[in-house]
């Protein structure tokens, strides 16, 4: 793709400048950790190498990494032109925003005013500290995006996936701010020239490579995305062309039979299809062309049948398809570097309790390789995994979960369908490792007897239910 890019590169046309009769202010705004100090580094060489006058604050608040961070930064045309550091409300004259949950806070959108911002925005949606704590949480991002059209206009506004885009040109999503700054130049926005920011980057001396082509595949992206989309598909067709969403249900089934089967063998995968057909033949005596609860049973039986425990991760990285994964990414020599928690040897945080993962090399490869072979002791006594207590708990949960379904088969008729439902998705809410799984599954439980009783309760007449 190197030398098609460079032909691509060379067709881009120089882009605009605006003009520096006034002090000209720039807001980038994202998540530490991702290089959002680092792109108001380049603005501000660029500018002192083109003799004007420049500021540069940053603002990363209580966390330097993972947590929001802001940029000020403030070109004049002479170092005189400056009077202050910080932008005042309405006074944006560009935003870079690599993080749309950032970009979107108060704080951000204050300092935009229609007539006089631009903007640039990345829309890939990252989780936040929230998500953890609340897994079920909804981000309004469409109306975050809606916010910044209606404060600017949606002429002044450009939305992209830029993390997406980056990615799968260059490999590594770290490239999402220096594609957003040569899209911003490419737009005409910024006061400095683009070959003062391709200097600023070499200054800057960390991964000159990969930063200028980041900045030259955002300058294309705004002068002609169509060729940039032809650029990309390859790649993303090698990555996730087996990833479609089966079209009905039998087709999921028959996706998660193939799944088991590779995962354990195809006593597992027909220990869940005999499952699901009862259920099947249950529910379609009960209510008609009703497949809810198979649905239910299809998803969440096998969510707890395939838990991704130290057998399923070796298979996954030896497969072929990991190996595949990274040949498209990435070009030339790499290397790879492995990060566990082996359950049998790491050591716990001493301050928080939780296992800290360790980097291992190549070598652990043929490791890996050993261990997916022995998927067959999996759940056995000969499993040195199987003895610890959150691996026991999973297998009691498939055994609770078996014997429940037998309940619901029982007992099921057209009252009670929507209980039944209930009761057989719960395993859904189960999520996350350790600390955090066992109180899922606590509450997942709490949950599954309050139902059971209600669903154990005689209905008091027939309903008929739609199909």
């Amino acid at each position: 793709m190197t030398a098609k890019a460079d032909e691509l590169f060379a067709r881009i046309p120089e882009p605009e400048q605006p003009s520096l009769d006034r002090c000209y202010s720039i807001v980038v705004a994202g998540v530490g950790g991702t290089g959002i100090i680092t792109v108001g580094a380049l603005l501000g060489m660029a500018a002192h190498l083109e003799g004007k006058g420049v500021s540069v604050l940053d603002m990363t608040g209580v966390a330097q990494k993972g947590g929001a961070v802001t940029t000020f930064v403030k070109i004049a045309a002479r170092p005189e032109g400056l009077h202050t550091i910080r932008i005042a409300a309405g006074e944006a004259n560009v935003i870079i925003g690599s993080d749309l949950l950032v970009t979107a806070e108060n704080s951000i959108i204050s300092r935009m005013r229609r007539g006089v911002t631009r903007a640039v925005i990345n829309t890939n949606r990252m989780a936040t500290v929230a998500f953890i704590r609340n897994p079920d949480l909804e981000t309004p991002w469409v109306a975050m995006e809606e916010g910044v059209r209606d404060v600017i206009g949606a002429d002044a506004t450009r939305f992209l996936d830029a993390t997406r885009i980056a990615t799968a040109l260059l490999g590594d999503a770290l490239a999402t701010n220096i594609f957003l700054l040569g899209y911003a130049c490419q737009m005409g926005i910024i006061p400095v020239s683009r070959l003062a920011l391709f200097k600023a980057i070499e200054l800057n001396g960390a991964m000159v490579d990969l930063n200028q082509r980041a900045f030259e595949w955002g300058r294309l992206t705004c002068h002609d995305p169509a060729s940039v989309a032809r650029q990309m598909k390859p790649a993303e067709t090698a990555i996730g062309s087996d990833r479609a969403i089966a079209p009905d249900l039998e087709s999921a089934i028959a996706r998660r039979v193939d799944f088991l089967t590779a995962y354990q063998d195809a006593g597992l995968a027909q220990r869940y299809r005999s499952q699901v057909d009862r259920v099947r033949v249950k529910e379609s005596c009960v209510a008609g062309a009703s497949m809810r609860l198979t649905d239910a049973v299809a998803r969440n039986y096998f969510k707890l049948l395939a838990i991704k425990d130290e057998y399923e991760v070796a298979r996954l990285y030896t497969d072929g398809e990991f190996e595949r994964q990274v040949a498209a990414a990435f070009e030339g020599d790499y290397s790879l570097r492995y990060h566990f928690a082996p359950p049998l040897w790491v050591k716990p945080d001493k301050v928080t309790g939780v296992p800290v993962k360790r980097a291992y090399g190549a070598w652990m490869r043929p490791v890996l390789k050993a261990l997916a072979k022995c998927k067959g002791v999996r759940g056995t006594w000969l499993d040195p995994f199987g003895h610890a207590q959150e691996r026991r708990l999973e297998r009691q949960l498939i055994a609770d979960y078996e014997r429940t379904i037998a309940e619901l088969e029982r007992g099921l008729d057209a009252g009670n369908l929507a209980l039944a439902v209930d009761v057989a998705t719960l395993p859904a809410t189960i999520r996350g490792y350790g600390h955090v799984k066992r109180k899922n599954i606590d509450l997942a439980k709490t949950r599954e007897l309050a139902l059971l009783e209600q669903f154990r309760k005689p209905f008091p007449q027939s309903v008929p239910l739609a199909a």
